[in-house]
């Protein structure tokens, strides 16, 4: 990191003085020339501003610290609002007697108020009167918005006496906030002590509990508008949780309960440790350097530290790659460690409110308790007690005395449904350092952990607790190494132990039937699955390998079996939470990019899993895991393909081992299947009893009764009317809409369906081929649009358009484009993707699977189907997957005499065309990549 600079004191940025006598330099040079004045006083005060931001900027980068900058920035818009203002009134809008109505004083408030500015942010001005707006005071104000404006600042402004001030802040709990921090600039000094006198006096005084729950409810709400969990890995760093409007929260309530006293006063009364106030300025200035940081980088008042943003962000800040860990990373991870600091500062900041009588009676953390006195509820577990409904401890001496006690505040906690109190919880984090090796290996200790972690009531929300409190990561090493810790891709939405929590929660979720509806498999056999606590241990584990040596998969079952040996477990369930942990991934990749109606996947894949309850456990363990990962992730498309990959597999085991048995088993089960939905049809619709005979087996495991029904009609309506019929609907379930394709199969037709869905600006994300006996195709897209929803869920019309050219390029006729706007490179372009090529000729026994993986972007299914087909190849079936910036794309091809790839050259040839059609169009990519720098290296000077 660079080191620290001395603070720059603000004359030898902006001189004021000076730049006043250069103002009345202008104004008497351009004396009788109004337009003249105001152009010569506007460059002045731009020179001013431009120069005070360049320094400001050149210091931050050289490792001047983020509240010094803020502070300086502030500092120089004071001096040149401030010049501005003695320019009006004394050059343009003179009064030389001015009366009692001509008195005007000028406040910042709001954030510019409390003196620290980022460089883009808005400024908000209070100008003050005495009583009603004179013409006079009117004109002034109106010629400084002008002139603030053409400088380039955004500003909230507002004009009111004192009493209307009163007023509104008495009635308005954001006007009484920026009043709270309102300081005088210039103009009448007398007038600014007055409202801050009556303010404090007459909207302060009394209202403490009142404020503190109108601003604890607001920050609920923001959270839950800039994203619920402080570890989204594109944080907002003013709105998001843990940012730096939760420390703003603390000013504001630490002012109103002390008003006139400095923060750092506040900081100093004995709740505080001195760590804590320490990690108080640390977070406080570290959010701040990198929010100037995203200011200056972008020219622009970006609060969102975006994909794209990062790794300039990261370098800008000194950080550099460490091994294995990429900067951007280690940068990131200290980012969401300082916003762990931050949550924990705000509960010591409510034990300290707790003390002093101000909350009211809650159900929750963030909920106010009055003024009255609650009673102490001995409980059972000596060292514990109630309070108001909230669970406390005697003292610290309670963890000193038993470290296991560190354990059991929260698993007592959860089991009765309470709330930690603040001292308990700020106790737990303070001794949170006790738990060492002898505590790890502890059996009492062990055995209060797996009580929460797989018979708690909520186990993500103790967990969570546990780890923001340090308690998780001390107890369990392995798992502390991943907290904070993120993956600098755009496929997870949150850092590595959220996401872990999160997946541990949709685990109980289902355990509890929340999820019947969106999981029905997982649900109904879970109560089946003999051991829970290997599934919970698995899932809480089952990213802890990520950058370890030899691959996650491995080094998380290091990391797995190193956990449970120390918990004390016997060893057959070591070995099986080890297994999971390096098989998490394993039923994803076989639903998702291989072809469940092969009886070589389903073979290979219960060779892997080889017992019934292996399957059960994977089959929730990769629900969660998925459902886990971030909104809209999961979908219908994904379930359907794991159910269908479970009860291939299912079947398997009640037929035979090995795979020759797997495969017979398979095509029983396949038969059977085949055989009732061809029945079931033909008695509801006889006229498709031909198509559906026709029909390979696997089709009818594929979907429901509803859907073989539409398809046979449009099977009949293909026949009947030109040789093609296409059909579709939004299907929300999965995020997606559903479009049918059913035509005379010929060479190139998946490759004319999939270009003309990416000419009218669809995104496949899921496509299942079927061909008849008798020769027709039937093909099943799932598409989304360019914003990741179902294609046409805002404009159906877009559907009936898409549907109409389906039609038309499966007859082979030329489709028209619809006009579309190119997808958004400027994200995906923050990273590097290496394209890949395999082939695997064992995976399927009658097909070469062809594995794609790059970029992801539109066309690129379009792109890779057409290469395989120019390279004389027929595409069986594909598989669709993306991995956020990263697709991966699987294809079940033939050659022309329909065997499978055996030729090595002709493997190598495929490779470098594929390979070649995975490579972004350089004037495209290099066109994003360009506008991403030049976005990232605004000017400041504008």
């Amino acid at each position: 990191m660079p080191p620290r600079l001395r603070p720059t004191r603000l004359e030898y940025v902006v001189d004021g003085v000076r730049l006043r006598a250069q103002l009345s330099a202008a104004a008497l040079e351009h004396l009788g020339d109004e337009t003249g004045q105001r152009k010569a006083a506007l460059k002045i005060l731009k020179d001013a501003l431009f120069r005070g931001r360049m320094i400001a900027k050149e210091r931050l980068e050289n490792g001047a610290g983020g509240i010094e900058t803020a502070r300086l920035l502030s500092g120089v818009t004071d001096e040149v609002v401030s010049a501005l203002y003695d320019f009006t009134t004394v050059h343009v809008f003179r009064a030389r007697n001015p009366t009692e109505g001509e008195r005007l004083a000028l406040m910042a408030v709001g954030g510019y108020g409390r003196g620290t500015l980022a460089p883009f942010s808005d400024i908000d001005l209070l100008f003050l009167r005495p009583y009603k707006q004179t013409a006079h005071v009117e004109s002034v104000i109106e010629y400084m918005l002008y002139a603030l404006w053409d400088l380039g600042f955004k500003v909230g402004h507002a004009s009111r006496t004192v009493e209307e001030c009163i007023k509104l802040s008495r009635e308005d709990f954001t006007i009484r906030t920026s009043i709270l921090e309102a300081r005088r600039l210039t103009g009448d000094e007398a007038l600014a002590d007055e409202l801050i006198k009556r303010f404090q006096a007459e909207v302060v005084k009394g209202t403490g509990a009142e404020f503190v729950a109108a601003k604890l409810k607001e920050r609920d709400e923001r959270h839950n508008r800039a994203g619920a969990s402080r570890y989204m890995v594109e944080p907002n760093v003013k709105e998001g949780k843990g940012g730096l409007r939760d420390l703003n929260t603390l000013f504001w309530i630490a002012q109103y309960l002390h008003p006139g006293q400095p923060i750092e006063k506040v900081m100093q009364l004995e709740m505080f440790t001195g760590r804590e106030v320490r990690a108080f300025i640390r977070a406080f200035d570290f959010l701040w350097a990198v929010r100037c940081h995203l200011h200056f980088t972008t020219g622009r008042p970006e609060e969102r530290l975006t994909f794209d943003l990062q790794p300039e962000i990261a370098r800008r800040m000194g950080y550099g790659d460490r091994g294995d860990n990429p900067a951007v990373e280690r940068f990131m991870r200290r980012y969401f460690l300082f916003a762990k600091e931050v949550g924990a500062l705000t509960r010591v900041f409510a034990a300290k409110l707790e003390a002093e009588r101000v909350k009211s009676e809650p159900r929750g953390l963030s909920r106010l308790i009055n003024n009255r006195k609650h009673r102490r509820k001995p409980l059972d577990v000596p060292g514990f007690h109630e309070v108001g409904g909230r669970l406390d401890v005697d003292g610290v001496e309670v963890f000193e005395r038993d470290p296991v006690n560190l354990l059991r505040l929260f698993k007592i906690a959860d089991e009765r449904n309470l709330d930690l109190h603040p001292d308990a919880f700020t106790a737990a984090t303070r001794a949170a350092g006790l738990i060492t090796s002898p505590v790890r290996r502890d059996h009492h200790a062990a055995k209060v952990f797996l009580d929460i972690l797989a018979r708690g009531r909520d186990p993500q929300r103790t967990l969570t607790l546990m780890t923001e409190a340090g308690v998780l990561g001390r107890f369990i090493p392995e798992f502390g190494r991943i907290v904070a810790q993120m993956q600098f891709n755009m496929y997870h939405s949150y850092t590595v132990d959220e996401h872990t929590l999160r997946a541990v929660g949709v685990i109980a979720d289902i355990a509890a039937g929340r999820f019947a509806e969106d999981h029905p498999l997982a649900t109904s056999i879970l109560p089946l699955i003999a051991d829970k606590e290997a599934l919970f241990l698995a899932m809480l584990l089952h990213d802890t390998g990520k950058g370890g040596a030899g691959g996650q998969e491995k080094a998380g079952a290091r990391a797995a079996r190193q956990a449970c040996e120390r918990l004390g477990l016997d060893r057959s369930k070591i070995e099986l939470v080890a297994w999971l942990v390096e098989h998490h991934l394993v039923m994803s990749d076989f639903a998702q990019k291989r072809d469940v109606s092969d009886p070589r996947t389903v073979a290979d894949f219960a060779r892997i899993v080889e017992t019934p309850e292996r399957l059960r456990l994977l089959e929730v363990l990769t629900v969660a895991d998925i459902r886990a990962v971030g909104p809209g992730v999961w979908n219908g498309w994904k379930g359907q393909l794991m159910r269908e990959l479970y009860h291939a597999t299912e079947a398997v085991f009640r037929g035979g081992r090995g795979s020759e048995g797997a495969a017979q088993a398979l095509r029983r089960y396949l038969e059977n299947a085949a055989y009732d939905a061809r029945v079931a049809l033909a008695k509801i619709d006889p006229a498709a009893e031909a198509w559906a005979d026709a029909m390979e087996d696997a089709y009818f495991t594929a979907f429901t009764e509803a859907e073989v029904l539409s398809h046979g009609r449009l099977a009949r309506k293909a026949q009947a009317g030109g040789g093609a019929a296409a059909e579709g609907r939004v299907r929300p379930e999965r995020n997606a809409a559903e479009v049918a394709v059913a035509a005379a199969d010929r060479p190139r037709l998946f490759v004319d369906l999939s270009a003309a869905i990416t000419g009218f600006g669809g995104n496949v994300v899921g496509a299942r081929v079927f061909t008849s006996r008798t020769g027709q195709a039937l093909d099943v897209f799932n598409v989304q649009d360019a914003a990741g929803e179902p294609y046409g869920v805002h404009d159906p019309r877009a559907l009936e358009r898409l549907i109409q050219a389906l039609e038309a390029a499966a007859r082979g006729e030329p489709t028209a484009r619809e006009t579309r706007r190119p997808g958004d490179l400027g994200r995906s372009a923050a990273f590097d993707i290496t394209p890949t090529v395999t082939f695997d000729n064992d995976a399927s026994e009658t097909a070469t699977v062809v594995e794609a993986s790059g970029r992801d972007r539109p066309g690129l299914l379009a792109a890779l189907a057409k290469t395989l087909s120019d390279a004389g190849l027929s595409i069986v079936s594909a598989h669709i997957d993306g991995y956020g910036e990263r697709a991966v794309d699987a294809f079940y091809v033939v050659d022309a005499a329909g065997q499978k790839l055996g030729d090595a050259r002709k493997r190598n040839a495929v490779k470098a065309a594929v390979l070649a059609a995975l490579a972004e169009p350089e004037d495209e990519q290099a066109q994003g990549r360009r506008a991403n720098l030049q976005r990232a290296r605004a000017s400041v000077a504008r």
